[in-house]
């Protein structure tokens, strides 16, 4: 078994080095990971992003669209890895009758191509080069798993459970936490009964607005559902005797790790080089003070899995990488009118802080801006009460037409952000409202991709420079 594993390792240390010295000497690829925290769009991006890449009649901040000759869709590179279904989600969205398509919930993977002309003296005497862009889709959830791997069981216990006590979600899996005696004998119907309350908890925390829902699994299963690996709970501090609950919980959460984190984070994670993570700031602040905060921890705490830097020419041909640039988009821009759009940008800003701090100092280059990866709504002023408000309108679940004025951000994000620190329950000045729109119906010319807010200036800041 052993002489196995390190075969094994050598084999795929072989591979590594011939794709990278593949990729850095003939047919560069830009590996872009695109995840996303509760409903912030990520289908949708990556869709609109795509057709806006073949068709770039609406994207005028992409620099290098006039190098570029053509662009195409190709077989992801990955047998084992399934392709992110394009088509199907493009059609959703540009369907006579217009729906959003299926959110993730596994991972998958799409290559786009380029052929791009080198401009000046190289370009007078070569032709064009190839440029492949492979974009993973993952699920956001699993990403946060990544911080697992730092914490014993122990400690995500004593995290998890504190969470938990602030959150109302959380009355019923408290409760049966409270009964039980993780010191006696491990009995596999109790472990049943509590994993499935602590799972209830997390699904009812992330439509409350929460963004660190962990594990990740315990919401996507997938495959795994009902197998021992995703059959445990936190468990309050004491010591776990063999055969006891608390010790079969901790081994569990150990195999958690070992089987499902890890392989993720090799297979997958750990060969990007530019990342997006998109977030559903509106949706957050809707929520309430207590969602905000949990997202502003979430968001700092995501960048110390994308081990961000940059890596010298020797370490790129030898197959090595760090994630070089990182997005943080604020999704849903076209919810409220153009005129907040700053104040939405500097609340993500705001949000991102410590994260970019962290990120900047280790040598990556960070943003953070407001986006529409498809606009769903139009902008219009309407007077009410006497009073001139600025609207967006757009078409609802049941077909009709309806305008929304959702109020105004403030200017100062700190009036987000200090409620949010100190633990309000509310906000003082009243609620944020937020409505969810249908996509609209679209009309699109020859060479036009859907309408956006900012998606150019996106991919700009993720592969402009590779252009």
């Amino acid at each position: 078994m052993i002489i196995g594993n390190i075969a094994d390792r050598i084999v795929r240390g072989v591979e590594t080095v011939q794709e990278g010295v593949n990729e850095a000497l003939f047919e560069p690829v830009i590996r872009v990971g695109i995840t996303g925290l509760s409903r912030a769009g990520k289908t949708v991006f990556i869709t609109s992003l795509v057709a806006n890449l073949l068709d770039r009649g609406r994207m005028p901040q992409l620099g290098a669209s006039s190098a570029i000759t053509a662009v195409y869709l190709q077989p992801q590179p990955d047998d084992t890895v399934p392709r992110f279904d394009y088509e199907t989600h493009l059609a959703a969205l540009t369907a006579p009758a217009p729906h959003w398509p299926d959110s993730t919930r596994a991972v998958s993977e799409l290559r786009l191509s380029f052929k791009v002309q080198p401009t000046g003296i190289l370009g007078m005497v070569s032709g064009p080069r190839t440029i492949h862009l492979d974009i993973l889709d993952y699920p956001g959830e699993w990403l946060l798993d990544l911080g697992l791997m730092e914490k014993s069981y122990a400690e995500w216990s004593e995290s998890t459970i504190s969470a938990a006590k602030s959150r109302d979600q959380s009355a019923e899996f408290l409760s049966q936490l409270n009964v039980i005696d993780a010191h006696i004998k491990h009995d596999e119907q109790q472990a049943k009964s509590l994993a499935q309350s602590f799972t209830t908890y997390l699904k009812a925390a992330r439509e409350a607005g929460y963004s660190d829902c962990s594990p990740g699994r315990f919401l996507l299963p997938g495959e795994m559902e009902g197998s021992p690996v995703l059959t445990f709970a936190p468990l309050p501090p004491g010591e776990a005797k063999r055969g006891t609950l608390a010790r079969e919980f901790e081994r569990r959460y150990e195999a958690y790790k070992r089987e499902v984190v890890k392989p993720f984070f090799r297979d997958h994670f750990a060969k990007i080089d530019r990342q997006v993570v998109l977030v559903d700031a509106l949706g957050a602040i809707h929520a309430g003070p207590k969602a905000v905060e949990d997202l502003r921890r979430t968001l700092a705490d995501i960048l110390s899995a994308f081990r961000p830097g940059r890596v010298g020419r020797l370490l790129a041909l030898l197959g090595q990488r760090r994630v070089d640039r990182v997005l943080f988009a604020a999704s849903k821009a076209d919810h409220i009118h153009h005129s907040q759009h700053p104040r939405l940008t500097a609340i993500m800003e705001a949000l991102v802080r410590d994260a970019r701090d962290r990120a900047d100092f280790a040598g990556a280059a960070t943003s953070a801006m407001s986006i529409a990866a498809l606009r769903a709504t139009v902008e219009e002023t309407i007077d009410h009460n006497g009073e001139t408000l600025d609207c967006v309108r757009g078409r609802t679940s049941d077909g009709k037409q309806a305008a929304f004025y959702p109020g105004e951000l403030p200017q100062d994000p700190s009036h987000i952000l200090t409620p949010a620190r100190k633990g309000a329950e509310k906000w003082l000045d009243g609620d944020y409202e937020i409505m969810r729109f249908e996509p609209a119906r679209l009309t699109l010319k020859p060479g036009e991709g859907p309408p956006h807010i900012r998606l150019d200036r996106a991919a700009e800041f993720l592969i402009g420079d590779k252009l």
